[in-house]
């Protein structure tokens, strides 16, 4: 354990952050997940909506530094071609 005042607000503000980064990163494979069930169920309405979904959350973890831009570019192209696959 820290004994610096400035090192344990520190430790203090990295906990909450990984909280919140935690439960962030949960509910976007969540979001991913309900594409690829859209795409296995093969309804193309869903998926769209569920893409749009996904999409807007690697976004704003791309904004919010969680996720690298080469990783939300990847995952986006993936469930575009998987959306357009059906």
């Amino acid at each position: 354990m820290a004994n610096i005042k400035q090192q344990i607000k520190r430790n203090k503000t990295n906990e909450k952050r990984r909280l919140l980064n935690q439960s962030f990163k949960s509910s976007t494979k969540t979001a991913v997940k309900a594409v690829h069930k859209a795409v296995e169920l093969k309804d193309k309405d869903a998926a769209v909506k569920a893409l749009n979904h996904a999409n807007k959350k690697l976004d704003k973890g791309q904004a919010k530094g969680i996720y690298h831009r080469n990783f939300v570019a990847n995952h986006k192209s993936d469930l575009s071609k998987l959306v357009n696959s059906i």
